[in-house]
């Protein structure tokens, strides 16, 4: 397979990755290799703030860790793929950074923490952003988006882009999560033949995987919660619009937001209070309290929990705990959009806004990328569809191209009927008709395995993070526990702009819990020991 190099990485780290042995005869050489995080890399981003500020550890102490965890089990080894591309000038910013703290100059929280974003956000480094696609391998645009300029002004060294299902994995209803042109296929690092989710799947496995003290990812539809959940991490999605969305690759302007994946609750905290970008500053941090369940009214969304009597278990255990902390938990049973073609028209409304803004953001990319419009795009891709196409198909880009301007009735009123199901008929009116502070529910499912012949196959869904994703409204997803090695998460749903109780309740919840389970880098389940008895006879 043909892999392409972003030239700029190339003078810290060599970017030849190798796919994992997924030969069940071979799995005992990735069994018996430890790829467990040591010493700083095994950290939270909280305890590294700590730990630099106490002076234990240095900036370019860490990113040289960090760097070194690349290559050993991104590039090799296991092989996980989750890093695109890294900032050449990663190690120098870190010895600045040490300088100003030596000097008494501390910018913030952040100061000397190497964060990873993922690579449809742009970032003033000499690094391109690709969205995963060589059409855009030459967008090296030299400026920030708002969020990463905020994690920088707080101290952060961006450390490089993570890799992610190509264009944001709003391609093709047949595409491989985790997959990209540019990066080939990201690995679950807790068994490496699973689907690692997507579309911030790179984010969530390095994060996962502590190959940075932080990730950032995206989400128009998942793309945060869903990766987080299955790479057993904390995801935060925020309320739409408290994220900008400028200089990001674009789907939907109505849903779109970046967003931290970090191992803990509080991490997420500090990376948002610096992504943030509205016009006041919200401390996030310094409202998270461990006792916020304490007399809480928390709806459980049992239409939600799926089918699998595994996640089912562990969610139970998950609402006894949280009651245990003194909430009153409130079931609910049922959910179902009042307008009977509100799926056709959330669609309609994704692809109508995914035209607009691919094409606006297409227009003003770097003087070097050639393909300026959705149109060329997808000619740029047929023309170069043993690579581009390699696994599936361009099916959404081309229905999209098909969609009028923004001005058209259809999308006017699409939009409409969308947001309030979503909005005053969805989530305000479970929170109000049942009078509960929150949402929980099941994260999502156990996923299946990567299947590059015939697309992503999932099981029957757990979660309602579609309804959150479509209001815009925040969503937090907290590690509770594992299914045969594989993490499950629990989602902590709340109405617009209630981003800080969220956060707070779902701390909560963790400090109670403490379920994240670190990876093991098994090649397939047959690894583990109950499943191998039962497979071999």
């Amino acid at each position: 397979m043909k892999t392409y190099l972003i030239a700029a990485t190339l003078t810290l780290v060599g970017l030849a990755a190798c796919a994992p042995n997924t030969d069940v005869s071979t799995s005992s050489v990735v069994a018996t290799q430890d790829y467990t995080a040591k010493s700083w890399a095994a950290k939270t981003l909280p305890e590294l703030s700590v730990a630099l500020q106490n002076g234990d550890v240095s900036s370019e102490d860490l990113v040289k860790a960090y760097l070194e965890r690349i290559e050993k089990i991104d590039r090799s080894g296991p092989g996980l793929q989750s890093v695109l591309a890294l900032n050449p000038n990663a190690l120098a910013d870190a010895r600045k950074l040490d300088a100003h703290r030596a000097a008494g100059e501390t910018l913030g929280s952040l100061h000397g923490l190497p964060i990873l974003v993922k690579d449809i956000l742009e970032t003033r480094d000499p690094v391109a952003t690709t969205a995963g696609s060589t059409a855009l391998k030459d967008n090296m645009t030299g400026r920030d988006t708002p969020s990463v300029a905020g994690l920088r002004a707080a101290g952060a060294v961006i450390l490089g882009k993570a890799n992610l299902s190509q264009w944001a994995n709003y391609r093709s209803n047949s595409s491989v999560s985790g997959w990209s042109s540019l990066g080939g296929q990201v690995r679950n690092p807790h068994i490496l033949d699973r689907n690692p989710c997507g579309s911030s799947s790179g984010s969530g496995v390095a994060a996962a995987a502590s190959l940075a003290a932080g990730t950032v990812g995206t989400e128009t539809n998942g793309s945060i919660i869903c990766p987080s959940t299955v790479n057993g991490i904390v995801g935060f999605k925020p309320t739409v619009g408290l994220v900008s969305q400028k200089y990001i690759v674009p789907i939907s302007s109505t849903q779109d937001t970046a967003g931290p994946m970090t191992k803990t609750v509080r991490g997420a905290a500090m990376m948002l209070e610096a992504m943030a970008t509205g016009p006041t500053k919200t401390q996030y941090v310094s409202t998270l309290n461990a006792d916020s369940l304490k007399d809480a009214r928390i709806g459980v969304l049992r239409f939600a929990d799926g089918s699998n009597a595994d996640i089912i278990k562990l969610f139970d255990q998950a609402i006894v705990d949280m009651q245990d902390a003194g909430a009153t938990l409130v079931e609910i049973e049922k959910f179902k959009p009042r307008a009977d073609n509100f799926w056709s028209q959330s669609g309609k409304l994704m692809k109508y806004e995914f035209k607009a803004t691919m094409n606006a953001y297409l227009a003003d990319a770097a003087p070097a990328v050639k393909t300026r419009s959705l149109n060329q795009l997808i000619a740029f891709n047929t023309k170069h569809a043993d690579v581009e196409l390699a696994l599936f198909d361009q099916s959404i880009f081309e229905d999209a191209q098909t969609y009028g301007p923004l001005s058209d009735e259809a999308y006017i009123e699409a939009k409409k009927l969308v947001l309030s199901t979503m909005r005053e008929n969805g989530i305000d009116a479970l929170l109000r008709e049942h009078n509960v502070d929150f949402l929980v529910a099941p994260s999502g499912p156990v996923p299946g395995r990567i299947d590059p012949i015939n697309g992503d196959i999932w099981p029957d869904w757990a979660g309602a993070g579609s309804m959150a994703a479509i209001a815009g409204y925040p969503h937090l997803t907290v590690p509770m526990g594992d299914v045969h090695g594989l993490p499950v998460g629990i989602s902590f749903i709340g109405g617009a702009d209630k981003d800080a109780d969220v956060l707070s309740f779902g701390y909560a919840y963790e400090q109670k819990t403490q379920r994240r389970v670190d990876p093991q880098y098994l090649n397939t389940a047959e690894d583990r020991p109950e499943i191998a008895k039962a497979m071999k006879r």
